[in-house]
């Protein structure tokens, strides 16, 4: 298992600080934050809406659709939506991040420990 403070002793590369994985993650979150925080307003406005403005909700739309109905519908639509757009987000921008720092991790492999502190010995041992 690498260890996360190893690489501030030199021991173990870290590809936590590659700035590849600092911008797959700042590139990551760009999305998810603002999609997450947009998606749980709209879902809190519908609740409060439902709670607190029930003759606004139990409004006709079209025949016995109200305007509560048409709101839990677009809840449904809108998770879809944002699971579409975060797929075509990480395809277009994540993966190929995602894929460089995969294939520079591949071809830099992991010093072995030094003694006395595990390694591959104990690796070994522990899964026998």
């Amino acid at each position: 298992m690498i260890d996360p403070a190893a690489s501030s002793r030199g021991d173990t590369p870290w590809i936590g600080d590659d700035p590849r994985f600092t911008e797959l993650r700042a590139a990551y979150r760009r999305f998810v934050f603002p999609v997450t925080a947009a998606f749980l307003l709209w879902f809190l406005a519908y609740v409060l809406c439902s709670a607190y403005a029930r003759d606004f909700m139990a409004t006709k739309v079209v025949g016995s659709v109200n305007v509560a109905l048409v709101f839990g519908l677009l809840q449904f639509a809108s998770t879809f939506g944002i699971a579409l757009a975060y797929g075509r987000f990480a395809a277009r921008r994540l993966d190929p991040l995602a894929a460089a720092l995969r294939s520079a991790a591949a071809s830099h492999p992991i010093a072995p420990a030094p003694a006395g502190r595990g390694g591959d010995q104990e690796l070994t041992e522990n899964q026998a």
